[in-house]
């Protein structure tokens, strides 16, 4: 319990001190950690840009003609929709305030386990809203950081996630010149790390205690990560593979207690997505006669809008009343659950350590690829990143 008493004048300096120390030690890092995520926005005016950004991204989605101009179309139609979204979590994501509370609990872990590459400090590197990729490395080229070890944070690769991150940090400097001595390095999948895996088994055995014991042993854990075109996962895009290989292993840590079900959500536009989707999934094990779920947000590691609108009110909340849904429950996202801190601090600690500063599942395209930006990026960074 903290007291309220005042300090002695001695203990007070020497707590200014070490604040002055911190200071300094942050302001001039060693090694910068760059977290890659999508962002979302912080506020509802927002959302339009937002929208706009994603859908003449190409390395996002591809639109089946005309993307100039049928991506900003849609972007202003969804806009309506999409803020009253938001206005319902709160009035805004969440994910920039758990990003920055990860990077600060990460880096300083790393300054006690990794003092050889410390002092360390992270920045927030978003695709579609601030603080973007050029203000990262902006701010971190200003900081001038020797080592970047770019690192996504998406736990499975996929080419319209962490793939769109990567090709706009090469975007971004393509026409210009790296800075003298500034080292690039990255992470780019981590579906199968262990303490990932003890994280959301955890969190999983969590909301199974909550269930009423009669009805626990034959609840249905359902995980529930981004869907993707099918266009996509026949190119080759090996992001469901590695869905599927972190859910495997989870079940593997929990001692398959349970029925379990890999669902896909998110779904946009008209086109064939990989299903089967959560929300028919959970409709067509209501009519099998099975009433209880637990939802496990696979592939997101903070809170955002498909966890706090799609899972928790149009499906756990609307769609669970509508179909006789007995009993639904709904993991959290890892957040600032302290084995996964320790799991994002073991995975940059053992790169840091390690002689692969790209690995060669990133350097290899998909067999169908098309896209040009991949095979320049992928170039780039084979080019740039060293130990």
């Amino acid at each position: 319990m903290l007291s309220l008493r005042p300090l002695p004048f001695r203990s007070q300096v020497v707590k200014e001190v070490r604040l002055c120390v911190s200071r300094t030690a942050s302001s001039s890092p060693k090694t910068g950690i760059v977290l890659l995520n999508m962002g979302g926005p912080q506020k509802v005016e927002q959302v339009h840009d937002y929208l706009h950004q994603i859908m003449t991204d190409r390395d996002m989605i591809q639109l089946p003609f005309a993307q100039d101009r049928l991506g900003p179309w849609i972007a202003k139609r969804r806009t309506p929709e999409v803020q009253k979204k938001y206005e319902e979590i709160g009035g805004g994501s969440p994910i920039l305030k758990w990003t920055n509370k990860q990077g600060e609990l990460l880096c300083q872990r790393l300054d006690k386990v990794s003092p050889n590459t410390a002092p360390h400090k992270h920045y927030v590197a978003f695709r579609y809203v601030p603080p973007y990729t050029k203000d990262a490395f902006t701010e971190l080229e200003r900081d001038n950081v020797e080592r970047a070890v770019i690192f996504s944070q998406y736990p499975q690769y996929s080419c319209a996630t962490s793939g769109s991150s990567f090709n706009a940090i090469y975007k971004y400097y393509k026409d210009k010149k790296l800075p003298e001595g500034l080292r690039f390095s990255m992470i780019d999948r981590w579906s199968t790390h262990p303490l990932l895996v003890k994280c959301f088994a955890d969190l999983i055995r969590k909301e199974l205690a909550k269930i009423n014991g009669s009805k626990r042993k034959d609840t249905i854990i359902l995980f529930s990560a981004h869907s993707l075109p099918l266009k996509a996962v026949n190119r080759g895009d090996s992001y469901p593979s590695e869905v599927g290989a972190t859910v495997n292993l989870v079940m593997q840590e929990l001692n398959y207690c349970n029925p379990y079900q890999l669902v896909w959500q998110s779904k946009v536009g008209p086109l064939p997505w990989l299903g089967p989707f959560t929300d028919e999934a959970i409709k067509g094990y209501v009519k099998l006669g099975k009433k209880n779920f637990v939802l496990v947000p696979i592939a997101f590691v903070n809170e955002h809008i498909e966890t706090l609108h799609e899972l928790d009110i149009e499906y756990c909340k609307e769609l669970a009343e509508k179909v006789g849904v007995e009993e639904i429950r709904r993991v959290p996202a890892p957040n600032d659950h302290p084995l996964f801190i320790e799991a994002l601090t073991s995975i940059v600690q053992n790169h840091l350590q390690s002689n692969v500063p790209v690995g060669k599942k990133f350097l290899n395209r998909c067999p169908h690829c098309v896209s040009a930006s991949c095979y320049h990026s992928k170039k780039w960074f084979s080019e740039v990143c060293r130990i």
